[in-house]
């Protein structure tokens, strides 16, 4: 075996491995998240979670500021030193304060606009999250540095947990919307304080203006390349709730939550592992393009059929799990899911522009879409949420073939290439639906529906992957085998 096979298998095992890492921590707190949010939804109001779904429009941007694109910088730099953790992190802190107190003496201004003067004192707290959340940004870019998605597992979970436990008591005796606010405190502040217990870092008063200069010249790119994408997909937050009543922004915010459960999770595990990975290879083109095949291929087997799936069984699983209070958001759900399909794929393709430096190019892919974006809006909005939501969708899949553009001019493998990959695990996908949907035509009660329509869903697509003996579905099975091998010999 000669040394570049050597390299590439001990990538694949490297980069598989931090997957399942990355993976079991995503899908474990989501897996919290969700039980609670069900929990929570049958307890409280669609109105209650249209309200925190206002205030998240503010807080996501001025999340994005403090960042600064800053973190990824971390990530994407190779010879990193003490200097830069601490720069990064007195700049994120000292700004989280700055943002907070605009947003403080904003927040009578939130409330008149949106017209709910419940506003006012709900954005001033749930505001501290930003000042909170500063905290942990460099210690989540250390272990992203390291791969160390164990801690992060430990973290996620355990906060996830102790602060759903609390909203649901809370919940429980009519704090009402109130819950929401103290679960998202009370997560904030555990993950900081696990993040500083689990980690080796120990932060300074040190302040580099080189260093500073060096890493905010790459993170400035990124800061406004999140700021753009971010006001596009905020601009449906923004549209219906200022148009629609709390309640309809509550079906369409939840709907949402569960469409990205699936969604963001996995592109958050690409973004944490593939953003890493592809920038330790920047300097091997050969390898990097190699890795950046396999994880467009692994993503899509992913992503298809999950998201297929859970828009088959939507119907009865708001019925059944979050009671028929929240029917008028399974069309909602249902769209979004296809919508949400796209998200993880566009993900890879913008994350290897970042991962070579090309953050100038992440920016401008994004200037591309805005035209799109504002069109199929300003065609849709006096028609309803579901034509909000079908444009949404469209607009997600032509980004697919703008976000692919310019990896493929640099890499050789744009959409077409893209699209042939995955065209077997397409076809797997569809017969997955076909065989789910006839099923689930057997049964008249929503119980049934949800649990055969999984179980036959979930069986038929690992059947045909088999039949069609998909590359990936075979590396998966050997990963567990290899892994079973190694707990035998222990």
């Amino acid at each position: 075996m000669n040394l570049d096979n050597l390299k590439n298998q001990t990538q694949n095992k490297k980069t598989i491995s931090s997957f399942f890492w990355s993976a079991a921590d995503r899908f474990l707190a989501q897996g919290f998240q969700l039980f609670f949010n069900i929990i929570l939804a049958r307890i409280l109001m669609p109105e209650d979670f249209g309200l925190i779904g206002i205030l998240s429009i503010f807080l996501v941007f001025a999340q994005i500021f403090i960042d600064s694109g800053m973190g990824s910088g971390l990530v994407q730099k190779q010879n990193r030193t003490d200097i830069d953790y601490s720069t990064v992190f007195l700049f994120n802190v000292t700004l989280s304060f700055i943002l907070y107190v605009i947003l403080f003496f904003s927040s009578p201004l939130i409330a008149l606009f949106f017209g709910r003067v419940e506003l006012t004192l709900l954005t001033r707290i749930l505001g501290l999250n930003l000042v909170i959340n500063s905290f942990s940004i460099v210690q989540r870019s250390i272990l992203t540095i390291n791969l160390d998605f164990k801690i992060f597992a430990k973290v996620n979970s355990l906060s996830i947990l102790i602060s759903g436990i609390v909203a649901v008591v809370f919940a429980s005796f009519g704090f009402g919307v109130w819950s929401l606010v103290f679960q998202n405190l009370l997560m904030s502040l555990l993950t900081v304080f696990l993040f500083f217990y689990y980690g080796n870092w120990k932060f300074s008063f040190k302040f580099s203006t080189t260093s500073f200069n060096n890493l905010f010249s790459y993170g400035s790119k990124l800061l406004f390349a999140r700021l753009y994408s971010t006001s596009l997909n905020e601009v449906y937050n923004l549209s219906i709730s200022k148009i629609y009543e709390a309640k309809i922004f509550g079906y369409y915010t939840n709907a949402k939550k569960f469409s990205d459960a699936i969604s963001e999770t996995i592109t958050s595990v690409l973004q944490q592992v593939t953003f890493p990975i592809l920038s330790s290879l920047q300097s091997d083109k050969e390898r990097l393009i190699v890795v950046y095949v396999k994880l467009i291929r692994f993503t899509s087997f992913i992503v298809m059929p999950f998201m297929t799936l859970f828009a088959l069984i939507a119907d009865p699983f708001v019925r059944l799990v979050l009671t028929d209070k929240w029917e008028d958001s399974i069309p909602i759900l249902q769209y979004l899911c296809f919508a949400r399909m796209i998200t993880p794929l566009s993900a890879v393709n913008l994350n290897i522009l970042k991962a070579v430096g090309r953050s100038d190019l992440f920016l401008k892919v994004d200037l591309v879409k805005f035209p799109l974006i504002i069109l199929v809006l300003w065609i849709t909005i006096p028609h309803g949420i579901i034509p909000m939501v079908i444009g949404n969708l469209i607009v997600s899949l032509i980004s697919f073939f703008i976000n692919s553009y310019m990896p493929g001019k640099l890499f050789g493998y744009g959409a077409l290439a893209q699209i042939k990959d995955m065209f077997p695990i397409a076809m797997s996908t569809i017969l997955m639906a076909l065989f789910t949907y006839l099923a689930m035509g057997l049964f008249e009660d929503s119980f049934s529906k949800l649990i055969f329509g999984a179980i036959v869903g979930i069986s038929s697509f690992l059947l045909f992957c088999y039949f069609l003996e998909l590359r990936e579905f075979k590396e998966i099975i050997q990963y567990f085998k290899d892994l079973s091998n190694n707990y035998k010999f222990r």
